[in-house]
């Protein structure tokens, strides 16, 4: 069994900011009939992810080498993804504190950029948690698509194979 994780902020305010790309994919998700696997968008805000992560992994009796998380990543520029496992969080709230509920990083992660063509923000707690703009969410709407596909394979041919085909 594999656990899927979309991080995000619960509620409508931030449906379509920056730091609910997580949970747009993982409504994307839903509706395919993906055997042995668990979605999931907790309901605690981002930057405590971990502690709803860590119960349901503990509810479905499952390591952190069976959890895929998906986030957003101002690292990256708009539209890119990057499938990485066992890495550090990288300043990223909710993945920190994902490691340091779980006490392992042992665990594959969706990485979508989310970052501006100007380059990281000067204040990125407020940038996360704007809602893209007309000509940016038609690149989120292809970049969720990819890492569906993406997600898809990892889970039909393993996570070497998705990383060599989305990694280029």
């Amino acid at each position: 069994m594999v656990l899927i994780v979309g991080l995000g902020n619960p509620g409508s305010k931030y449906k379509f900011t920056r730091h609910n790309v997580g949970f747009r994919v993982i409504d994307k998700l839903a509706p395919l009939t993906l055997e042995g696997v668990v979605l999931a968008k907790p309901k605690t805000f981002m930057n405590l992810s971990g502690k709803a992560v860590k119960s349901l992994l503990k509810t479905y009796t499952l390591d952190p080498k069976n959890l895929i998380v998906i986030h957003d990543d101002i690292d990256l520029p708009l539209g890119k993804i990057r499938i990485v496992k066992n890495r550090g969080a990288a300043g990223h709230k909710g993945v920190q504190s994902t490691i340091n509920e779980l006490k392992s990083k042992n665990f594959i992660r969706f990485r979508i950029g989310i970052q501006p063509k100007f380059g990281k923000p000067k204040s990125p707690e407020r940038f996360v948690l704007q809602k893209f703009n007309k000509k940016e969410e038609e690149i989120v709407k292809e970049i969720m698509k990819k890492t569906v596909e993406a997600i898809e394979m990892t889970l039909k041919e393993g996570i070497e194979k998705a990383m060599a085909k989305f990694n280029a």
